[in-house]
């Protein structure tokens, strides 16, 4: 959605009048800003997006709309996550690993297996850089075992593309693992 046209809904879909549909308008800027972030340098499209998906948290709550709330969360964190891959500190990455940990609150085995598994690697790999960041083994640790409890959970929920794709990660995560023990 182009920043026009969700300028354009957000006039129509007020906060007041339909606060759900706000909170969905942000959400879907937030994915837009998160996509054109990714393909950017900067950091500025993924700092809108934060702020476009806790305004959306602010209608899309926990008691109200639960796996709703928690796909914000999970796409809260996945901006956090990119935004701290591009700055030199942790605390970006801190806050995707507890927006990770809030959607997994909804996001179980029993409710939504698949994003379990996405949502448990997500985190797993937040966790791998900042340990890299703190040259962290213990995190790194905890960091491969949550990447590898992904696959257990992707290949249960039938997902197997996303188990192929957190191989990849727990391989950076071993050998991160590796290189901090050998220090």
């Amino acid at each position: 959605m182009g920043s026009d046209r969700a300028a354009q809904a957000l006039k129509e879909r007020t906060r007041e009048r339909q606060p759900l549909a706000w909170a969905a308008v942000h959400n879907n800027l937030g994915d837009a800003l998160t996509a054109l972030g990714q393909r950017e340098v900067g950091t500025v499209r993924l700092e809108q997006a934060v702020v476009a998906f806790r305004e959306a948290l602010k209608e899309d709550t926990r008691e109200q709309v639960p796996l709703l709330w928690a796909a914000t969360e999970n796409n809260l964190g996945n901006a956090l996550a990119l935004l701290g891959q591009r700055q030199t500190g942790t605390d970006q990455l801190e806050e995707a690993v507890a927006a990770f940990r809030a959607a997994l609150d909804e996001h179980t085995r029993q409710r939504m297996p698949v994003l379990q598994a996405r949502n448990t690697a997500n985190k797993g790999v937040a966790l791998m850089l900042i340990a890299q960041r703190r040259k962290d083994v213990g995190m790194a640790a905890t960091a491969y075992a949550r990447i590898d409890t992904a696959i257990t959970l992707a290949r249960s929920a039938g997902d197997d593309s996303s188990a192929a794709d957190f191989e990849t990660q727990l391989a950076q995560a071993r050998t991160l693992r590796e290189q901090l023990s050998a220090r």
